[in-house]
């Protein structure tokens, strides 16, 4: 029995070392090397993409770059597809997410949410010429979406949003069929050919589908009609729940002093800081 004793007070001490010594990993790693890596997505207009000289600008670069700069480190960028950015599991080898990710149930499992920095209405686009004057105009047409998103989680009814205080989704539209895109800006590029050419219509966030019309695409957004509207959050690998905390507190420190609504009027034209 003493024997047992034994090896069960070894054992929790051996826990206990190897969690001491996992808490602070990533938030150590960071501040020892003075060096911060962010997963974030390099075609995602204009939150994130490559400018004509090559070089990563957008709304969640400006973020990233506040965050390392509060830091106090240096800041370098990789861009994982959306799965892996968003799966968890990074090994190291990256310190933070900065990339309008939704914190969604399923995500929730799998990788930490260190804080919400804005909020995204997500719009139905039309071609200029389309007709369609409510969702209800919509039913039974080619909708098209980003895959893996909350834009095709919202088409397909599975959308689930791990935020408190938001209200319930609502389903209005009955898509006769849905085409999914394996980047943003590709659904518009359909659509701009023309009204029903390829489809009716797209659904994406506000922000990326003005930047498109800003940016001389044929399209419209339809009046009036949000299909949801969804926080965004850092997130980080579910290892260092120091480092998340950090990361939060820095968050809620941009929000306080007016630097995410000054970064988003930047980009967007309007403070999307705040729900």
């Amino acid at each position: 029995m003493r024997k047992l004793v034994l090896q069960l007070a070894v054992g929790a001490a051996a826990l206990a070392l190897a969690t001491a010594a996992q808490a602070g990993e990533t938030l150590d790693r960071v501040m020892s090397k003075k060096a911060m890596v962010v997963a974030t997505n390099s075609g995602w207009p204009p939150q994130s993409y490559l400018d004509d000289s090559n070089q990563l600008v957008g709304f969640d670069i400006d973020v990233s770059r506040e965050i390392g700069k509060r830091l106090g480190v240096e800041v370098s960028f990789e861009t994982p597809d959306w799965a892996t950015l968003t799966g968890g599991r990074w090994q190291g080898r990256y310190d933070v997410g900065v990339g309008s990710v939704t914190p969604t149930k399923a995500r929730a499992q799998v990788i930490d949410f260190a804080g919400i920095y804005y909020y995204s209405p997500y719009v139905y686009v039309l071609h200029k010429d389309s007709e369609a004057k409510s969702v209800t105009d919509l039913n039974g047409k080619v909708v098209g979406v980003e895959t893996a998103t909350t834009s095709e989680d919202f088409i397909r009814r599975q959308l689930e949003i791990d935020a408190p205080g938001l209200p319930p989704i609502e389903y209005k539209l009955e898509p006769g069929e849905i085409r999914t895109f394996a980047d943003s800006m590709l659904p518009f590029d359909d659509l701009r050919l023309g009204n029903g050419v390829r489809l009716d219509a797209v659904i994406a966030p506000e922000q990326t589908a003005l930047n498109a019309i800003k940016n001389g695409y044929p399209l419209k957004v339809l009046d009036g009609e949000y299909a949801f509207k969804e926080p965004l959050v850092v997130i980080a690998e579910k290892t260092d729940p120091e480092w998340t905390k950090k990361i939060g507190d820095l968050i809620d420190e941009m929000k306080k002093d007016g630097t995410l609504a000054s970064f988003t009027t930047k980009w967007y034209g309007k403070d999307y800081s705040a729900d």
